[in-house]
């Protein structure tokens, strides 16, 4: 009962990130672009990764972010002590979410919880750019959503606060794991999937029970005011 409850909650407002994977002047030119969003069902957030971060000016960048949303994607995935370190390192942004491969383990995922303080963790499950193929590749015998499920109930009971899955995934995950979902891959009616494999449009994803989404080339690449304006003629359609 308290899980719906929370999930319930989070349902309240619907997070749109931003996927800033670029460099941090062109982070600042695309934020300048964005209009504000005023609206009871929605608010913008950011995801950074690595190309900020690890640039000069990155961390500084985003400390200096104010009234967004903060996604630290760095996808840390090693042995328990140094995830947790890499958390520890992460820390000073104050960052609200930061990814963690739920592949790491039941030990690294609750280790690293133990340490992030303020920050959530959210457990990445199978990179939406991997498909049933790509994963038969690597060694993987089950299919992808059996794959999808089982790390999102371990990545529930060492502490993960929601997952990173595919659009088709979330309804799922949420029912059978009891995890709200952000879910990349998402591509506006008509855009190209570049390299991503299991895409879906913002409305069903959020439909289909995300809390959040990570929006990319379908915001970014072009005009991003008229970016923004055909994404929520779409999503009140």
């Amino acid at each position: 009962m308290i899980e719906s409850i929370r999930i319930k909650k989070l349902k309240n407002k619907k997070i749109i990130f931003i996927a800033l994977d670029c460099s941090v002047s062109k982070a600042k030119a695309i934020l300048k672009s964005v209009p504000k969003v005023r609206s009871k069902k929605y608010e913008i957030g950011i995801k950074a990764g690595y190309q900020i971060l690890y640039s000069d000016k990155g961390r500084n960048f985003i400390k200096s972010l104010k009234g967004y949303k903060k996604f630290i994607d760095l996808k840390l995935n090693d042995v328990p002590s140094t995830v947790k370190n890499g958390v520890i390192s992460l820390r000073d942004l104050k960052a609200d979410y930061i990814t963690i491969h739920a592949s790491a383990g039941f030990d690294a995922i609750k280790l690293a919880k133990k340490y992030s303080g303020k920050t959530k963790l959210l457990a990445v499950s199978v990179l939406t750019s991997m498909n049933k193929k790509n994963l038969s590749e690597i060694g993987h015998t089950k299919k992808l959503d059996k794959i999808v499920i089982h790390l999102s109930k371990l990545a529930k009971k060492a502490g993960a606060y929601a997952m990173i899955c595919s659009p088709h995934e979330a309804k799922k995950i949420e029912k059978l794991s009891k995890l709200p979902s952000i879910t990349p891959g998402i591509r506006l009616p008509g855009d190209q999937s570049g390299d991503q494999k299991r895409i879906a449009t913002p409305k069903f994803a959020f439909n289909n029970g995300a809390m959040g989404i990570v929006m990319g080339r379908s915001l970014i690449k072009g005009n991003i005011k008229n970016n923004f304006k055909r994404l929520f003629q779409h999503l009140n359609s």
